[in-house]
């Protein structure tokens, strides 16, 4: 059992095992670059499709950059910024990003395994996220978590968009972002590479 699914009750057999893969976060991160590259290998693009897919990409893109900027990971809450909007923007860019290259690709099967991608692994990531920062901020973050949701946007909080400390070294120091950056566009330069 992992440290992510110590708290929760236990199980047994097959059901545990299952478990343990969907909240396992190395797993979750190995995947959503193997499906964004395999993604781009199987592409049959358009240029209808890049200009369908290429707003969601640039945005997910966009979103974890600004998010990253603002973590100070298990010492201070982030609430502004994108976390005035949504809980998980990080989670909200990666799911952008892998919709985008599913548009790419031009392959409908890609969107029905990116869609089975996110119901298996974002829904423990989610719930494992919220019980640690509830574990560590309490009442701040239950009253932060009441209003904001995990990770379609709510803008009733906007104003707190544009405030906060949001840093440059932060957003390019965390989660490996220039090495996510690199790597995303490389993949959509094969896809348009591909173009007839």
């Amino acid at each position: 059992m992992s440290h992510r699914t110590q708290d929760l009750p236990p199980l047994s057999g097959l059901r545990c095992i299952i478990r343990e893969l969907r909240y396992h976060e190395g797993s979750r991160q190995v995947l959503a670059f193997v499906l964004i590259a395999w993604f781009a290998y199987v592409s049959e693009p358009t240029r209808v499709a890049l200009v369908m897919g290429s707003p969601l990409m640039l945005a997910g893109n966009m979103l974890r950059l600004y998010a990253s900027g603002f973590i100070s990971k298990n010492q201070q809450l982030a609430t502004n910024g994108p976390y005035a909007m949504v809980r998980h923007p990080l989670y909200s860019g990666n799911i952008l990003i892998i919709l985008g290259f599913s548009i790419y690709s031009c392959v409908p099967w890609t969107l029905a395994v990116a869609v089975f991608f996110f119901w298996f692994y974002y829904p423990p990531a989610i719930e494992y996220e919220d019980r640690k920062l509830q574990g560590i901020f309490g009442t701040q973050w239950e009253r932060w978590s009441a209003e904001v949701p995990a990770l379609v946007p709510s803008f009733a909080h906007l104003g707190a968009v544009a405030t906060g400390d949001w840093s440059l070294t932060k957003s390019t120091r965390r989660n490996g972002e220039p090495i996510i950056v690199l790597f995303i566009v490389a993949c959509f330069m094969y896809v348009a590479w591909q173009l007839p």
